[in-house]
């Protein structure tokens, strides 16, 4: 009998830590670099899915200003300058994305009402455009052909004006649920979106500092261009069978 007590109170013990670990896990990836500010401030398409299930915010700094930093978000989706994420591992699944390392002048125009494709002719549709300042997506993807998606979902990229010549971009996901079971869907994509959308955020953060010290006659990897902590890596291969390091 007391074997059973003291196994049934380590079982206790052991649930209630890893229910710990989850929160505090889930709470960095769902916010991963935003400021408790910029979690609770209202930004671009927030009232379009209103109240929504699951949020996340996540954010980095950009040394460079906001007008150098939204062509990089102008052009983003799959047939035009991609993600900037780890393109390896999009096109494992068929995307067929290849991000741009330059502006391309093309891109550049961006409507409501167009599409951004995340596969090949699949997409978000364009809610909401304030150039220089937001761009905000809206839609779902299907679970088959003709059935719709058990969710709302917006994703949003706000650029603030920071100190200095500096930008924060905010990006922001939300989704409201249309059936009772979508959050069995979306909380798992939501841990792989997270490792996605840190990289991206890197990628477009690496990519304006280039730039931006490029054109102020700086060499590239000057002191400006940083990088954040790595705590995690895993490795893996591109498409071109190149070895590729995953770190967030």
């Amino acid at each position: 009998m007391r074997l059973v007590k003291a196994i049934d109170a380590r079982s206790a013990v052991l649930t209630g830590v890893a229910a710990v670990v989850v929160h505090f896990s889930r709470r960095r990836y769902l916010r991963w670099g935003a400021t408790e500010e910029e979690v609770d401030i209202a930004l671009p398409g927030d009232a379009i899915l209103a109240p929504a299930d699951l949020t996340a915010t996540r954010a980095v700094t950009v040394h460079a200003a906001a007008d150098d930093v939204w062509p990089w978000i102008a052009q983003l989706g799959q047939g035009r300058a991609g993600f900037y994420s780890y393109d390896f591992l999009e096109n494992m699944v068929g995307c067929n994305i290849h991000s741009a390392d330059r502006i391309v002048a093309e891109w550049q125009v961006i409507e409501v009402g167009d599409q951004v494709n995340l596969y090949p002719a699949v997409g978000l549709s364009v809610a909401h455009v304030e150039p220089g300042r937001a761009l905000v997506l809206r839609g779902g993807l299907p679970m088959g052909p003709g059935r719709q998606p058990p969710y709302d979902f917006t994703w949003a990229f706000a650029l603030n004006t920071g100190p200095g010549d500096t930008t924060r971009l905010i990006v922001r996901e939300r989704y409201r649920y249309s059936r009772r079971w979508a959050a069995l869907l979306i909380e798992p994509v939501s841990l792989i979106s997270f490792v996605m959308s840190q990289r991206m955020l890197r990628g477009i953060r690496e990519r304006a500092e280039r730039q931006t010290s490029a054109a102020r006659g700086r060499p590239v990897g000057d002191e400006t261009v940083r990088e954040l902590p790595r705590r995690h890596v895993f490795g893996g291969r591109n498409d071109v069978g190149s070895r590729v390091r995953i770190e967030y």
